[in-house]
């Protein structure tokens, strides 16, 4: 005969189990780590502010297409963390730049965005698209990209362009 196994101590085992896989939620989760905003030492709200300035202060695209500027186009979201996240180094690009390159915001929940999400290939927020004055496509990024990169780009790209 096979050994009968109580079920008071099957319970028992089982409940005990519930703090290991409550830390291995939160572990992959990962619920113990900071937002990339906290880590950066600004606060979301900040983050927020500068996306909204940046939408304010903006070329429209229209006007950036009609001239000869090199210009720089984010794909954004306002429901989009990263976007937010990535505002401030935007906001201190433009203000570094705005003098030389078109810096336009394109909000991808607009449907008036649709051909140029399409033409941009826009799959996903942040996405930039960083174009000569002839408004030809240099590189573009997806995601978050730092700062030290984007300034290298646009430098590159002043430097060639025509005054």
């Amino acid at each position: 005969m096979g050994r009968r196994i109580n079920p008071r101590f099957t319970g028992l085992r089982r409940l005990a189990q519930i703090p290991r896989a409550l830390l291995l939620i939160v572990l992959m989760l990962g619920l113990g780590l900071p937002a990339p905003s906290a880590l950066a030492g600004i606060s979301p709200v900040a983050e927020l502010m500068a996306q909204q300035a940046l939408v304010q202060q903006s070329v429209p695209y229209a006007e950036a297409i009609a001239n000869s500027r090199p210009t720089l186009v984010e794909f954004y979201a306002d429901w989009c963390g990263s976007c937010r996240a990535l505002a401030p180094t935007l906001q201190s690009l433009h203000q570094a730049f705005s003098s030389q390159v078109d810096f336009v915001m394109l909000n991808i929940d607009d449907p008036q965005w649709r051909q140029q999400i399409q033409q941009f290939h826009a799959t996903g927020v942040p996405h930039l698209a960083l174009l000569e004055a002839d408004h030809s496509l240099v590189q573009s990024w997806v995601g978050i990209v730092p700062e030290a990169i984007l300034t290298k780009q646009i430098r590159r790209l002043i430097s060639a362009s025509p005054p």
